[in-house]
């Protein structure tokens, strides 16, 4: 997707990268496709070289284990969201090891403590790490059941002061649109939205909580085609990149 002309770049210095677990997929079932973990760690280096702009991501782990999928089989529904936290640490190891092996300097935290393989979250420690040009990933989500990776971007986004939340998507889709574009030829892409209008149209943005706490603690939502080549940069450059929910 084009920039659309625009240019002015946005003041935003600390961001979160939401990233799905299915994102790590790419086009397989389920597991990771280190090909698309390669993709990603380069566009936050190439960000992180050209903007110096802070970046928190927060890895889902659906490519690997779902507790709604497990519930619905008839697992007990809190057994299966920790199983998921626990799919989201495997995905941020490999994420931090990719960055680190292209030579950006990265900490794991999780919400739930393993402090063989990752720090526990901290909130303070999490933003020195910012401070010092780490990307910190974020995993676990919120550490409780019956919480989505979408609420823990937003709480994270929150309790770092982070600017704004980047939220990628991986399956062709670069924003957010009238009606579901793969089955409607006539959907047209909504360039900006407000929090109440994706709650009260139920937009296919972030789940209800998390767009409830952007809204009441004024953080911007970006979704966006998160496979597009320099995407990121685009939008923190000020594109018209994918659909802008403020």
């Amino acid at each position: 997707m084009s920039d659309g002309g625009a240019t002015e770049e946005r003041d935003w210095g600390r961001i979160v990268l939401k990233l799905s677990g299915e994102a790590f997929a790419g086009g397989q079932d389920f597991g990771i496709d280190q090909t698309v973990v390669d993709l990603i760690a380069n566009e936050v280096i190439a960000v992180r070289q050209a903007l110096d702009t802070q970046i928190a991501i927060v890895v889902g782990g659906g490519n690997i284990w779902r507790g709604q999928t497990a519930a619905a089989a008839g697992l007990d529904r809190s057994q299966g969201d920790y199983m998921g936290m626990l799919a989201t640490v495997i995905n941020a190891l490999d994420l931090q090891a990719t960055l680190e092996r292209l030579g950006q300097p990265t900490r794991v935290q999780t919400a739930i403590e393993m402090a063989e393989i990752a720090e526990p979250y901290i909130r303070r420690r999490a933003v020195r790490h910012l401070e010092k040009g780490r990307v910190v990933i974020f995993a676990a989500g919120t550490g409780n059941p019956f919480f989505t990776t979408d609420t823990a971007a937003a709480l994270r986004a929150a309790e770092i002061e982070a600017d704004a939340i980047l939220r990628g998507t991986h399956s062709g889709v670069d924003g957010i649109y009238t009606d579901d574009p793969k089955t409607n030829p006539d959907a047209t892409l909504i360039p900006e939205v407000g929090y109440m209008e994706v709650l009260e149209r139920g937009l296919r943005a972030m789940d209800s909580t998390a767009i409830t706490l952007c809204m009441d603690n004024a953080v911007p939502i970006v979704v966006f085609d998160l496979l597009g080549p320099g995407n990121i940069r685009s939008i923190l450059e000020g594109g018209a990149i994918g659909t802008l929910v403020s």
